[in-house]
Parts: C-alpha cells; structure tokens; sequence
C-alpha cells in the first residue's frame, strides 16, 4: 500500500470486484435473452454495493428490475411540463400537504416547498413554489455513478429508488436543491415499488418530486396541482399544447407568451420543464401566506424575511 498510490489501489480493487460481481449475477436479472444488445461501448459504473464495475452500455438496463425498461423509456410522444402562476399563490401549502401524504414523507421532509421571494429592496415579497424542474439537460443525470437518475423520452427526470446507492452525488449536482436524502426509515406503504410513483422509498436513498406519471397513466392530475385552492399549478403536455390545473385550461404556447413566462434560473442551460408566470396583479397580499400557519413554519419563514430585508435578496 505504502509503494502505491490509493488510486491504483482502488484501480485493481475495481478490476478484481468486476469479475466477483459479474460472476455473482449482476447481468443475469435480465428477463429476456433479447435485452443483452451488446454495443461494444463499455461503461464504468457503481452496483448497489458500491463496487466499480465495467459492462457494455447496452446490458446496463439489465441490471434493473423487471419493465424497467418501459418506465425508463416514458410515454412516447409526451413532453410533461407545468405552469405555476405566482399571482396566485397566498402559501396555502395544500401543494405541500398533498405531496407529502401522497408519497408518505415524514413533516419537514418536503419534495415541494414554497419560498418567499423578494427579487429587490424596492419590490414587495411573494411566494414561490418550488418542485423539482425535469430540466432538458439535467446536471443530476450526468452524476449519477449507477444509472438511478435518469431522463424519459417524455422529458421527465426519475429515480430508481431500488439502484440508489445514496451517494448524494446528484444532490450536489442540482442547482436548485430538489433533491432530499432519506436519513430516516420512510414509512412504507403496501405497495409494489415503481419510480413513476417514487413510493415506497428506502433509508439511505434520494427522493425527489416525480411529477406523477402514474397519475397521468390513471387519467388525473398530480395531487399538488388539485390540492391548491387557487388554481396555481397547471400541468399538461408541451406536444399537446395543452394544460390544466383541473378548472381552467389553456394552449401552453400562448399562456406562457402572453403571460411573459420565465424559467427559474435558465441561465444555467438546465432548461427547465417548470414555466413561472410572474407575480403581477396578485390575488392576495403576501401576508395572507402566514395566515394558520403553524408556529414553527412561521419561525422559519420570518427568519427567511429577516434574512432578505438585511440581504436585500
């Protein structure tokens, strides 16, 4: 050890683990002699127990549970997107209470959160809903050492709760913080686990906003989006050119044109699935939003205040 470096020590570690690892099955949970198109392209990558192996890129969906292939494709033909319309939102947090008891998150454990923003020290606050984007060019996908980010054809970012090894690697890929570390055992529904319903999660493993495929499969919209009583979210298909939040529906096109829509920080080429129509002509003051709010969440969202009154932030 003290003759070589610790790099070419986990070199030959990784070597040797790959003939341990291959040998022990690793390509063998495939269901069909079909799936193994070999490529020729050999990839490095992680398994679950935290080995460096190499396998030809076409057998790497192989390692994953049955149909994942079909959930790893998406809807053809789809491209998810939403609209949050920031003149709307009073910070109700229904969103938030819909989410977490949909996916079973502990409190404080939230894949959708609400800010309270204020752009300058001359413009009043408002509120800011904030999911996880499905960006275009998603940065968390690249990071990933064991394919369980993923992107869909149907413009959705995923997790495969099942092959996260907990790594945190695209947690500090995200630009905008949408992804939670399972530090505590989730509760653990009845259910067969299945990264368009992100449920049920593991200790150990990352959680994120999925956007609810399996909703849209089923013919509804996600609960955040039925949940809000003032109609801020609409969800639909950019193919389409079509979205709703359940009452009222537009073209997609022309509401995020003729509403001057924004993409939160597009600057960082992210491209983001998630439009913001701005905080014009607002149906409720900002005060509104601490209306019935639990005192702790009033604390934190004061401190929040403070912070952007001495920040002008």
């Amino acid at each position: 050890m003290k003759k070589n470096s610790r790099r070419d020590f986990l070199v030959k570690g990784a070597t040797a683990a790959v003939g341990t690892v291959l040998a022990g099955g690793l390509l063998s949970m495939c269901t069909k002699k079909d799936d193994l198109e070999a490529t020729g392209e050999k990839v490095k990558l992680l398994d679950t127990n935290g080995n460096l192996v190499e396998v030809d890129k076409g057998h790497m969906l192989c390692c994953s549970a049955p149909g994942s292939k079909e959930v790893r494709k998406g809807m053809p033909g789809r491209h998810f997107v939403m609209v949050i319309d920031l003149s709307r939102c009073r910070n109700a947090r229904r969103c938030v209470d819909a989410c977490n008891s949909m996916h079973y998150l502990p409190p404080h454990h939230e894949w959708l959160k609400v800010f309270l923003m204020q752009d300058s020290e001359d413009t009043s606050s408002y509120w800011f809903p904030k999911p996880c984007f499905h960006c275009d060019t998603p940065a968390c996908v690249n990071v990933c050492p064991v394919g369980a980010t993923f992107k869909r054809e149907d413009g959705l970012v995923l997790i495969d709760n099942e092959r996260c090894i907990g790594c945190k690697f695209c947690m500090a890929a995200c630009p905008y913080s949408s992804r939670v570390f399972n530090w505590d055992e989730p509760k653990s529904p009845n259910a067969v686990y299945s990264p368009e319903s992100s449920v049920p999660q593991r200790v150990g493993t990352v959680g994120k906003c999925d956007f609810c495929p399996d909703f849209f499969k089923r013919g509804e919209l996600p609960d955040c989006v039925m949940a809000c009583p003032n109609g801020v979210f609409f969800y639909g298909d950019k193919n389409e050119d079509v979205v709703t939040n359940g009452i009222e529906s537009f073209r997609f096109s022309e509401l995020v044109k003729n509403k001057s829509a924004f993409r939160y920080m597009e600057e960082l080429g992210t491209r983001p699935s998630v439009y913001y129509l701005p905080p014009v002509d607002r149906l409720y003051p900002v005060e509104k939003g601490f209306e019935d709010m639990p005192e702790e969440t009033r604390k934190a969202y004061e401190v929040r205040r403070a912070h952007i009154k001495k920040f002008n932030v």
